[in-house]
């Protein structure tokens, strides 16, 4: 795939910010997306715009024709058992609250045991803190150590006969390192544990496989992997989903609705109430489409982790820069870095940055708790996708030592 030709399926790397080319380096907060997803959603909103499922009429037919296609493609692509394990929602939020919600209205009652990790987007924090609130259960936490990673010791210990689910990142959208997941699943289920995976980075960074992963439940959202925003995926084990209840009621969820009672929809409709995002969730299909293609080019690849590289090392030699998220293997580290810098603020880092065109993340990246255990009250990201080049992360490296000459 030829690079040049590749950024070219993304309009919005063309637009120029305060007269200088845009460099995106914010891609764990939200990817550009390709031409053929924008088509996509231009052609069904104006061409196939009826809503899904029940009406016999063409545009209907169209619609819920474009909406099963990708969920048939989700399921191929994260390598599902069948079509009813994959439901659609608005995102990995929604995705994690549905199983917050459903899992834990059917399993976990009082005195049981969630455990999450240290280095949790709030996504997968906050969902099991209601639970357990509503429950009178009670919440774990897997440390990380200095560099970063996960104490899986430490998870074998937090594991009892009352733990019923962890629910741990696929990688951190703060560390940028590919956690052990399968590993992960394999001590969980070990002792009884079911396991959900937040993917919304893994989803874009690594080869997911459910199936070789085992894991009972994975979460991501498209607007991460090239589709549009709000939508998302939550695959789940058939025999679990059968067995949990509802997480919202309205139309198109139930079988036969009377006021002596109601059953519900076989799944995966059941989890689908009202009107669903039905235009967004069919550009999931060329969304993963591309990604595959991304996935398996080799040159392409190379050339990714090349940035990567270049990055990691200029990164760790700046004078008074501090990184979270180290490692001796580059390999289990995507091209994500956090860092401080000694007596320069991240937002105003990312402020004069923005003025030279590069886009990038400052904050607490919606990981509060993780800042803690670093001691820091934010971090300056960058995150880059296969679309950015070795150019632009020279670009940013010059742009980083001006940007910090002028603020100290």
């Amino acid at each position: 795939m030829d690079l040049a030709d590749f950024r070219k399926q993304f309009p919005a790397l063309e637009r120029k910010v305060y007269g200088k080319n845009l460099v995106y380096f914010d891609n764990a907060a939200t990817i550009q997306r390709p031409a053929c997803v924008i088509g996509l959603w231009d052609r069904l909103a104006v061409d196939s715009n009826a809503n899904i499922h029940r009406a016999v009429h063409k545009l209907a037919d169209e619609a819920t024709e474009a909406y099963e296609q990708a969920r048939l493609r989700v399921k191929d692509f994260i390598n599902a058992a069948s079509r009813e394990e994959i439901v659609f929602t608005s995102g990995a939020t929604a995705s994690i609250n549905l199983v917050a919600y459903s899992f834990g209205e059917k399993f976990v009652g009082r005195g049981d045991e969630i455990i999450v990790s240290a280095a949790e987007h709030h996504s997968d924090i906050v969902p099991w803190q209601l639970l357990c609130e509503r429950k009178g259960a009670v919440l774990k936490v897997i440390p990380v150590d200095d560099s970063g990673h996960l104490d899986l010791n430490a998870l074998e210990k937090l594991c009892s006969p009352r733990t019923r689910l962890a629910a741990v990142t696929h990688i951190s959208n703060v560390l940028g390192l590919v956690n052990p997941v399968e590993e992960i699943t394999r001590i969980c289920h070990s002792r009884g544990v079911k396991v959900l995976i937040d993917g919304a980075q893994g989803i874009v960074h690594s080869k997911v496989d459910v199936t070789a992963i085992g894991c009972d439940f994975y979460a991501f959202s498209g607007h991460k992997v090239y589709a549009v925003p709000g939508t998302g995926v939550l695959y789940g084990r058939k025999e679990l989903l059968d067995m949990m209840p509802p997480f919202m009621s309205g139309g198109e969820m139930v079988g036969t609705v009377s006021f002596s009672g109601t059953t519900f929809a076989p799944l995966p409709l059941k989890f689908e109430a009202g009107t669903q995002n039905f235009t967004g969730e069919a550009t999931l299909r060329p969304a993963l489409d591309l990604a595959e293609k991304i996935n398996s080019d080799k040159e392409l690849a190379g050339y990714i982790d090349g940035v990567r590289d270049y990055l990691y090392d200029s990164l760790l030699s700046f004078p008074g820069l501090k990184m979270f998220g180290t490692t001796d293997n580059l390999e289990e580290k995507i091209p994500l870095f956090s860092f401080c810098i000694d007596g320069v603020h991240h937002e105003d880092l990312a402020l004069l940055l923005d003025k030279m065109g590069i886009a990038v993340r400052s904050g607490q990246m919606c990981a509060e708790p993780l800042m803690d255990r670093f001691g820091v009250t934010g971090m300056l990201r960058v995150s880059l996708a296969p679309y950015n080049t070795m150019e632009e992360a020279e670009y940013f490296m010059k742009s980083l030592a001006r940007a910090v000459s002028m603020l100290k």
